[in-house]
């Protein structure tokens, strides 16, 4: 069975006007059930995370200074969120779902979080609204564990995994691919093990293509235990931070490509939702709930 953390603190109240679509948190479930893609059996409500797992990732001062609300302006004014206990409460059972997660896809051979993604979460700050890298998390969960040894990071978004790509650096147990927009956030890109930069305006067939060059020759090099996918739909020509030019039917073949080549490998998958900024809130969910959809169809 698909099992999918969801929480209700996942939608966070927002000032009026905000840029970041926080609605869809709560709408992709209910379009899910709606369609009949899931059932409230799939769905599961995380908790916190013992504090190890988070300092694991994160140095302690900043994982303190978070949970104190302590952090000074400049660090929390680069997170894009206003600072606030509950805030700092939803990224903790964020990473908790993914955590989770891992252990239900070492289960039934995927798992999803309907938010988590929150790749530019550096080890010792939080910015671009992400403040606890929630995949890096299930990463050393899964290691400090005895669960999985070698681990690839597949990030799609379209937005480089800077945060990912700083914390395992010097670590060659997880590899790291991110494929993103060559003119988009961050500007200063960190180094990934492996970043392939799309031109802006780039549609479907030169996206696809890279993808379909790079993944299966990479899952073959890197032979991971344990795979983390980041599937954002930012890369869609309406999405209005994006810059690349893909159709709502190359995302959703993005998606079928990267979950078949998942599947084939038979190695465990997690799935975080990521990006998604499209100014029609009916694009975003129909974007991302593709990826449920596909996910029913290749693996149950």
């Amino acid at each position: 069975m698909l099992k999918i953390a969801y929480h209700p603190i996942y939608r966070h109240p927002l000032p009026e006007g905000h840029r970041f679509p926080m609605e869809k948190y709560e709408l992709l479930p209910k379009q899910l059930l709606h369609e009949g893609t899931c059932t409230q059996a799939n769905f599961y409500e995380p908790g916190f995370p013992e504090e190890r797992y988070i300092t694991a990732v994160h140095t302690k001062e900043y994982v303190t200074n978070l949970k104190a609300l302590n952090l000074d302006r400049r660090a929390a004014r680069k997170i894009g969120f206003p600072l606030s206990q509950e805030l700092v409460d939803r990224e903790q059972i964020i990473a908790q779902g993914t955590i989770l997660g891992c252990e239900f896809a070492l289960e039934h051979g995927i798992s999803f979080n309907i938010a988590g993604g929150t790749h530019h979460a550096y080890s010792d700050h939080g910015e671009a609204f992400c403040l606890l890298n929630d995949q890096a998390i299930g990463a050393r969960y899964l290691q400090s564990n005895g669960l999985a040894k070698q681990i690839l990071i597949v990030d799609l978004d379209v937005h480089q995994g800077n945060g990912t790509a700083e914390i395992f650096q010097n670590d060659a147990s997880v590899f790291t691919l991110s494929m993103h927009g060559a003119g988009n956030y961050p500007f200063k890109k960190e180094v990934s093990d492996l970043d392939i930069a799309i031109p802006d305006k780039s549609g479907d067939d030169y996206y696809l293509a890279k993808l379909k060059e790079t993944l299966p020759g990479l899952i073959e090099q890197v032979k991971p235990d344990f795979i983390f996918y980041l599937s954002g739909v930012d890369i869609l020509e309406t999405d209005k931070l994006g810059r690349l030019s893909c159709t709502p039917e190359g995302c959703r073949e993005r998606d079928r490509f990267a979950l078949s080549c998942f599947r084939e490998s038979e190695i465990p998958v997690q799935v975080s939702m990521g990006g998604g900024y499209s100014p029609d809130i009916k694009i975003i969910i129909e974007a991302h709930a593709n990826t449920y959809r596909l996910a029913q169809e290749i693996y149950f």
